[in-house]
């Protein structure tokens, strides 16, 4: 048996905006999506910011299941949920 995660990226008001296979794939498409504002991206997991960089989202996703992580402009937000894909 396999284990395959998925990555679902949802906006602020937790309407869905895509699923993913690939962490490179869903942290391109939420920085694009968060960077409309003056300030930078960063990630948020349980209230500590990080700098938004793929290296973070991947150390702060490693070992876990069912865990968010979100990222926040001046005037944007997303989450991202990594889940595991079951038969």
């Amino acid at each position: 048996m396999t284990k395959i995660y998925i990555y679902c990226l949802f906006d602020r008001f937790d309407r869905f905006l895509g699923v993913y296979s690939s962490l490179k794939s869903i942290h391109r498409d939420a920085v694009r999506y968060c960077n409309s504002g003056t300030s930078t991206v960063v990630l948020f997991v349980e209230n500590q910011s990080h700098p938004a960089t793929l290296v973070n989202l991947r150390n702060l996703f490693k070992g876990k299941c069912d865990h968010e992580i979100q990222y926040r402009s001046d005037t944007r937000g997303v989450k991202v949920l990594k889940t595991k894909l079951t038969e």
